[in-house]
């Protein structure tokens, strides 16, 4: 009788079998896939050597082209081959027209939420555009490493918004890969460089590629990255380098009355780049369009680049100052990305962090190496402790307030583990509990959320209602486990509450909560309004019959008192039958505005009762 074979869920049943997995760094200039080889990350060649894909895809209709061929073609072929497509991803068709001569494609115009161009073979979306370099990215890996791909690692942007990573993410679906999770650039760098092994402190991550920048600024403690701060620009990079020099040649060169050609442009963006690289080895380049040719000098290029280096280093004095710390509190800057090869960036990034910045590890390849380091331990083939799995929470964690409406505390997609506070309050006079009731989900309203637990805050000192402050906290670790704690501030009465099903969800349920808050989102926002004015309308009534029932009879005479009741009864009715949000606006202000003259008089009375047997003196 054969032995059961057992293994721990998610391993591989052989214990010695190495899974097969790969990082992709899909850049706006280029891309490349990288793997752990021999205990060793590095990135993989294709057949003749070339270990960097350009990110270029060209449509002909024999089929489709991606690669150096591709790029060879830019000038000649411009409408159906297309470059720089990370900078459409995850953008509204709308978004793009304000992005000019940038992307000299034909795109097509309808009521398409996405970008979409035309080519000779089709319409397409950025997305499938993405996918085909994707699939020969997967293919160079399954060739190198002789074996079916368990899944990927992609790394994206830390400034990429949730379309563009959702963007991502269905490209890769559709070349056909697993996606083992979507890492954030900066954080892959620093895995990279193993600042993860090393010593607790503050590490800045400077990522200038060819079409977006990131400024990340990531604090290690007992091996756990914390993110302190993110900023950057999803639009700014190298190819902006290439666009000043293409701006300053058109100046330098003569074409009469003749607009130049797109073809011309493309040809000269290719030589700009060109130039751009070849000025970290020399003090001058030459750029030739026809029978001219002129000099691009280094200062010249550094003259032309600063006001673009200006913007990045803006970005991190930002980054800085949302972490809510110093240039001098930086232990070290790592540089990615294939335009910090340009050596004004670096100096001036070492001026700024007054620090030699990390330029070991080639700035191509450096986030590459860390999501293949990620995408070995996510495949099960590191042991348990070796690397700490950085993760995001799927949905938003909150509170339930006043009104059955969900405060976000986390929002989703937030990097754990992570903390995050916010303060309460109390909604009645002499309040001394509060009922806590920790939510999951996109939605507006608590009913359309998923319910993780509730717990009770009690001992509260009585107040009137607003005048406690609770102070709630909620705690994601590295395993997942979400606490909750509620501590009233003046006191120091506490609870708390952890709760571990939270990230129990499926995948296929993520989703429909995601696509729910999507197709609802209008009817929620508009649900959302009207509870919160109904709340602000049962406040507004309580506070009014308390002052009457406490003052009314003394500072009102019998017809002022009808007025404010006619006015109140008004609120009440309202509040109960109208189910549109501006007309219970309305009708508070409406009271409000009845009630100032009472409101006056209570006031007076209170100074008056204050002031009784005093001085005014005494209180200056």
């Amino acid at each position: 009788m054969a032995l059961l074979q057992i293994a721990e869920p998610g391993q591989s049943t052989a214990p010695h079998e190495h899974r097969l997995a790969v990082g992709i760094d899909l850049g706006t200039t280029n891309s490349l896939v990288a793997s752990v080889l021999s205990g060793k990350a590095v990135t993989l060649p294709d057949a003749v050597g070339e270990h960097l894909l350009p990110s270029v895809v060209r449509y002909t209709e024999q089929g489709v082209v991606v690669g150096e061929a591709a790029r060879a073609t830019l000038a000649s072929d411009p409408l159906n081959t297309i470059a720089s497509i990370k900078r459409l991803m995850g953008r509204a068709a709308e978004d793009i027209k304000t992005l000019g001569e940038q992307f000299p494609y034909q795109l097509v115009e309808g009521n398409a939420a996405t970008p979409r161009i035309q080519t000779i073979q089709g319409v397409l979306t950025p997305v499938e555009i993405s996918a085909e370099m994707l699939k020969v990215l997967a293919q160079r890996a399954v060739e190198t490493l002789g074996g079916d791909l368990t899944g990927v690692v992609i790394t994206v942007p830390a400034y990429f918004d949730d379309a563009q990573r959702q963007a991502t993410k269905d490209a890769a679906r559709l070349a056909g890969l697993h996606v083992f999770r979507l890492l954030n650039e900066p954080t892959a760098a620093a895995v990279a460089y193993g600042l993860d092994r090393g010593a607790d402190g503050v590490h800045a991550i400077y990522d200038l590629g060819g079409g977006t920048f990131d400024i990340s600024i990531l604090r290690l403690h007992n091996g756990v990255f914390e993110v302190m701060s993110t900023g950057g620009d999803s639009a700014l990079g190298g190819d902006d380098f290439d666009h000043v020099i293409v701006e300053w040649a058109l100046l330098q060169f003569s074409f009469g009355d003749v607009k130049p050609a797109l073809p011309l442009i493309r040809e000269l963006l290719m030589q700009a780049r060109a130039a751009k690289e070849a000025l970290a080895d020399s003090a001058q380049a030459v750029l030739r369009l026809n029978d001219q040719e002129i000099a691009l000098s280094r200062d010249t290029f550094n003259q032309l680049i600063d006001p673009l280096i200006r913007k990045t280093l803006t970005a991190c004095r930002r980054a800085l100052r949302d972490a809510g710390l110093r240039v001098d509190d930086i232990k070290e800057v790592v540089m990615v990305g294939g335009s910090t090869r340009t050596l004004r960036v670096r100096e001036k990034v070492g001026e700024f962090f007054a620090t030699t910045p990390l330029v070991d590890i080639d700035p191509d390849r450096v986030v590459a190496i860390g999501a293949a380091l990620q995408a070995n331990a996510l495949a099960g083939n590191e042991s348990e402790n070796a690397m700490l799995l950085l993760d995001v929470n799927p949905l938003s964690l909150g509170i339930e307030t006043m009104g059955g409406l969900v405060e976000k505390i986390i929002p989703r997609n937030t990097t754990i583990p992570v903390a995050r506070a916010q303060e309460f309050t109390t909604y009645k006079d002499g309040q001394t509990a509060m009922a806590l009731h920790v939510l999951q989900g996109e939605r507006e309203l608590a009913a359309d959320c998923r319910s993780l637990a509730r717990f009770e805050l009690r001992g509260i000192p009585p107040m009137v209602a607003g005048a406690a402050r609770i102070r709630v906290t909620f705690s994601v670790d590295a395993d997942g486990l979400l606490q909750v704690e509620a501590e009233e501030q003046s006191h120091g009465v506490k609870a708390d509450i952890e709760i571990k099903p939270s990230y129990g969800l499926s995948e296929g349920e993520i989703t429909q909560m995601l696509q729910a808050s999507i197709e609802h989102a209008g009817e929620d926002m508009q649900t959302r309004k009207l509870a919160e004015q109904q709340v602000d309308a049962a406040r507004v009534i309580e506070a009014l019959n308390a002052a009457l029932a406490d003052d009314g009879d003394q500072l009102l005479n019998a017809a002022e008192r009808q007025i404010i009741e006619g006015a109140l009864t008004h609120l009440q009715q309202t509040a109960a039958e109208v189910r549109d949000a501006d007309q219970l606006k309305v009708a508070i202000t409406e009271l409000e505005q009845t009630c100032d003259f009472y409101v006056e008089r209570r006031m007076n009375t209170r100074i008056r009762q204050a002031m009784a047997g005093h001085n005014v003196n005494e209180f200056q």
